[in-house]
């Protein structure tokens, strides 16, 4: 863990997104510790409009249940709502059958695979006014807890994978899961032990990036 300003920003770029995760269960406390941390994040006018949906590995029934009835849990309902709405878009934007089939069934293998995933929501009752500007306000608000939740994940050792599929199927995923109607998913995060090491990123240098004015 950082000691220092030095190791500080260390720990803040060495936070990589992992697609690849061991089997390992996630401990309900490792979980909660995260979740608590992120729920530190700022939110604009303190109106704290995130919200979590937790969908862990329990009550994941065999391979062939699965196959068999593949809406029998919670976890296949949201694989099946996020992968029937990208079968959908790829349809009508012409891509060809098995590049459709293939990514449809790379979906469905990193949402089995993954321990623990984490819907982040936003509460759409949780504004200062019903303007357009404090619902991106919100939105923005719901990003910096994400953000908060993938570092408290590097600190306990996992990886973490932010993913925005459910902005494509905002409504079929709040189904799947059976959340309350003032809950808009946004994004998910993968979460588990990393099972590889991702090579180096390009990176914008800071002169790229900015502007002294």
């Amino acid at each position: 863990m950082p000691t220092s300003a030095d190791d500080f920003h260390a720990f803040l770029r060495t936070r990589r997104s992992i697609r690849r995760f061991k089997p390992d269960p996630l401990a309900d406390e490792v979980v909660t510790r995260v979740l608590a941390t992120a729920i530190h994040a700022p939110s604009a006018h303190n109106t704290q409009p995130w919200r979590f949906a937790v969908v862990g590995r329990n009550g994941i029934p065999p391979k062939e249940e699965r196959i068999a009835n593949p809406l029998h849990n919670t976890r296949t309902r949201l694989a099946h709502a996020l992968t029937s709405s990208m079968r959908a878009d790829m349809t009508a934007e012409g891509a060809p059958e098995p590049e459709i089939e293939k990514r449809v069934a790379t979906s469905i293998r990193r949402i089995n695979e993954a321990p623990v995933i984490i819907l982040l929501c936003r509460d759409v009752t949780a504004v200062r006014e019903h303007k357009r500007e404090d619902e991106i306000m919100a939105i923005q608000s719901v990003a910096n807890a994400a953000t908060y939740l993938l570092l408290a994940a590097h600190a306990e050792g996992l990886g973490g994978n932010w993913i925005c599929w459910p902005l494509y199927a905002q409504e079929e995923s709040r189904q799947a899961l059976d959340l309350p109607e003032t809950w808009e998913p946004q994004a998910m995060v993968f979460l588990g032990y990393p099972n590889e090491t991702p090579g180096s990123k390009a990176q914008k240098n800071l002169e790229q990036v900015i502007k002294t004015v």
